[in-house]
């Protein structure tokens, strides 16, 4: 990401998770559709793990999580959250996405709400797609600010204030940027709120 997306985060890291119980919406209810999606994984990858709000939430239904973040903030508050509920199959790790090891191998890939502030679409989902096997799911929820016309001026707002987003996505769109990598689209739905989210996953054949 650009640096000044980097710095967002950085300075925003300590109250991010009052942030999201003011702002976040249909957040909770994002939460056991990404852990059914991947449920019975053995080795899931999460990119833009923030403080671990999804993590905690998918660290019981498998067996290895590898949360990431390229924020140091973000890293240390997830850290944190993860030694305080002490969840012994979650590794934590600081990893910008574009920096994905494309060696590495897992079951599925989580990247919550990260997709509209990346610089580069393609690049990002590209680089999570390949470390994707047959079969491996990704699961890519994101707040869609093109979704209905408040969520637009929502978001209108939002950037004038200094939030660091990319695009503004609907469901449709979403998930037409996620089919073009080889990946078969197979769920796509929208949570409403003031920022719906829109809800994707998609398989590698």
């Amino acid at each position: 990401m650009p640096d000044e997306g980097r710095a967002f985060w950085e300075r925003t890291a300590s109250r991010y998770d009052w942030s999201m119980r003011v702002l976040g919406g249909p957040f909770e209810a994002m939460l056991p559709l990404v852990v059914e999606e991947v449920r019975g994984r053995e080795r899931v990858l999460e990119v833009a793990a923030g403080t671990g709000l999804v993590t905690r939430a998918v660290a019981p239904a498998v067996s290895e999580v590898v949360a990431t973040d390229y924020a140091n903030a973000m890293v240390r508050q997830l850290e944190q959250r993860v030694d305080e509920l002490g969840l012994p199959n979650v590794r934590v790790r600081a990893l910008d996405l574009y920096a994905i090891d494309p060696k590495e191998r897992f079951d599925a890939v989580i990247a919550a709400n990260v997709l509209h502030l990346v610089p580069d679409l393609d690049g990002a989902i590209q680089a999570m797609a390949s470390v994707l096997g047959s079969g491996g799911r990704l699961v890519v929820p994101t707040y869609c600010h093109a979704q209905t016309m408040t969520s637009r001026a929502t978001s209108t707002v939002m950037g004038m204030a200094g939030f660091p987003g990319q695009r503004r996505f609907t469901v449709d769109t979403l998930a037409e940027a996620v089919a073009g990598h080889g990946l078969d689209v197979r769920r796509h739905q929208v949570l409403p709120g003031l920022l719906p989210i829109g809800f994707v996953s998609a398989e590698r054949p």
